[in-house]
């Protein structure tokens, strides 16, 4: 296999989303698993030997006291996961979601020095903690805790260990739901729906009444034929109704309706009936505009069972007839159901990150390490960097608090413009979740499965090495380990919003009106913004880019890496031999550590 050009490798992507399509929706490898499923608890942890702090006599914030009431106030402790190598994992559930994200806690050994503030670790896009603790010898985490600093790695949403309340009951449901389980809800709904108001110059709602189907052959389909098949067309089609109404400007959507339904065309050889068969697509596309009720979940059965009856008659009407085509119809409704589910599954960005998952993490880390002014000390490896200019940035604008005493960034940038980043190249990586409708890239599906027999020249992924780690900068054994077990599945929605840092400006808000690197002159945080000198990833100019829009005086540069060596990559300045041999950080932090009575 040659080197890949840019239109190659985005084929190269596109397929392996498409594979992953075919894979169970939500499956990891084992360093992204769930832990065992455990009853959902406000605040879950496992300690590796101690036991969990005292409770924080601190008043907490209102979506602590919203999250504690809506789960059991006590932790529920159990054996900590064998791919966890922190003293403790921790769990905070995110407000408003489903989603608890995990916590590795590593605590400082007694004869380590004495600090004021917890340290808190963020690690870069689809990745989990291992970057950060990749063996004793090479544990960044372990490092900071024994220097003293109460040390948090966190796993986003969707990364690693962090787990959603719908997985960890799902072992405990699935034998109890029924077929038609989970359209429930649609069945119990009230036919009258009154949504809000189109019109905001009023408050008065805007009735509208569900429209009925009156086509005689709908209502009376004879459904002996296949009625498993209808069951599950409707049942497909109902959950597709139903998530088109909860994204009402999502194209994606009416996209992926249109494509099942130009699949569904193809299954008949006849074009004769093709004009009834679109038809039936067309009265169930203008049901999903409506909220879902009882009434159109049976008008959607109604017109699965039209549309079973269409292709069943076809076959028999052409000749030599055609066999199989039911498990082709039905092959065609699974493809479809694991497109709605990764949608759901992996519907989040950039924005969810630090709006949600990073304030949940600062909250629970300062309930769990008490502090004296409420704040802490943070490292941003990569879109952890990112996330943390992100968040000092809003911080500035709207003149708040960040709750950070000081921030390091390492290989992180908001501004890529100037640079010549590699990332340039793989820009279009968000481009097969766009062209074939993908919500999610499987990045770690895809290393874990070609880095074995593609890591060495010719063949692309030889050139992880040089993106990943300098020459002899990391053992050979932990560079396989980082690739084959740090990597996660990516939804689009992140790609597609981090390539914006890419586009005059800089990085911004998913509506596209927040430039983050212009509020960052207006922080008062101080930082230490770090780059590897043969990082092409983020090169030192592309940090650099950001470091220009902060206020001198707040904002200290360094290049790690000299002329004759050593050099580092971007995952150098985390995991390499020589990532915790520079004092620069601990001296950084110290500083900044003490606490003004």
């Amino acid at each position: 296999m040659p080197l890949l050009h840019g239109a190659n490798l985005r084929l190269l992507l596109a397929g392996a989303a498409v594979a992953h399509l075919s894979s169970a929706p939500i499956a990891r490898a084992s360093q992204c698993a769930p832990p065992a499923p455990l009853r959902l608890r406000a605040f879950a942890n496992y300690s590796a030997s101690e036991p969990p702090p005292p409770p924080s006599s601190a008043s907490p914030s209102p979506s602590r006291v919203l999250a504690s009431a809506a789960a059991a106030c006590d932790c529920e402790k159990g054996a900590k996961p064998a791919i966890c190598t922190a003293d403790e994992l921790h769990y905070a559930p995110v407000p408003g979601t489903e989603w608890r994200i995990a916590l590795w806690r590593y605590r400082p050994p007694p004869e380590a020095p004495k600090r004021n503030h917890p340290l808190m670790l963020l690690s870069g896009v689809a990745t989990n903690a291992m970057g950060f603790d990749l063996s004793p010898g090479a544990s960044f985490a372990r490092h900071m805790s024994m220097q003293g600093f109460d040390t948090w790695i966190v796993e986003l949403r969707g990364a690693g260990l962090s787990t959603r309340g719908s997985e960890l009951a799902a072992a405990s449901t699935k034998s109890d739901l029924s077929p038609n389980s989970g359209v429930d809800d649609i069945l119990t709904k009230k036919v009258n729906v009154i949504p809000p108001a189109k019109d905001m110059s009023t408050n008065e709602p805007q009735r509208f009444e569900v429209p009925v189907l009156t086509d005689k052959n709908v209502v009376e389909t004879n459904t002996s034929e296949d009625p498993q098949l209808v069951t599950k067309l409707t049942n497909a089609l109902a959950r597709l109704s139903a998530t088109f109404s909860g994204y009402v400007n999502d194209s994606r959507l009416r996209n992926i309706a249109d494509s099942f339904f130009d699949r569904v065309t193809e299954l008949h050889p006849d074009d004769s009936l093709t004009t009834s068969i679109e038809e039936v697509a067309d009265k169930i596309l203008g049901l999903m505009e409506f909220p879902q009720t009882s009434a159109i979940y049976d008008q959607i059965s109604q017109l699965s069972q039209r549309l079973v009856k269409i292709l069943g008659e076809g076959q028999q009407n052409v000749s030599p007839r055609l066999f199989g085509w039911q498990e082709r119809l039905s092959a065609t409704i699974e493809d479809l159901q694991k497109q709605l589910e990764l949608i759901i599954s992996y519907d989040w960005d950039f924005d969810h990150y630090l709006e949600e998952d990073v304030p949940t993490a600062i909250d629970y880390i300062k309930q769990q390490s008490i502090t004296k002014d409420g704040k802490l000390l943070a490292i941003g490896h990569s879109m952890g960097g990112i996330l943390l200019y992100a968040m000092i940035s809003k911080c500035g604008f709207e003149g708040a608090d960040p709750e950070l005493a000081a921030i390091v960034t390492l290989a992180s940038s908001v501004d890529y413009t100037t640079s010549n980043s590699s990332l340039k190249l793989l820009v279009p990586l968000a481009d097969p979740a766009e062209m074939l409708r993908v919500p999610a890239i499987p990045l770690g599906t895809l290393l874990s499965t070609t880095y074995p027999i593609s890591s060495r020249a010719p063949y692309i992924l030889s050139l992880l090495r040089s993106q990943i780690s300098a020459k002899d900068m990391m053992d050979p054994e932990l560079l396989s380990k980082l690739i084959l077990n740090n990597f996660c599945t990516v939804p689009a929605k992140v790609l597609l919003q981090l390539t914006t840092a890419f586009r005059d400006g800089g990085l911004r808000n998913r509506t596209g009106t927040f430039f983050f690197k212009e509020h960052l002159r207006k922080i008062k945080v101080p930082v230490l913004a770090l780059a590897g000198d043969e990082d092409l990833i983020c090169p030192p100019e592309a940090v650099y880019e950001t470091v220009k829009a902060i206020p001198q005086h707040l904002v200290t540069y360094k290049v790690f890496g000299k002329p004759e060596g050593p050099h580092y990559a971007h995952y150098d300045l985390v995991g390499g031999r020589k990532a915790v041999h520079d004092p620069c950080i601990i001296e950084f932090l110290s500083q900044h550590d003490e606490v003004s009575s």
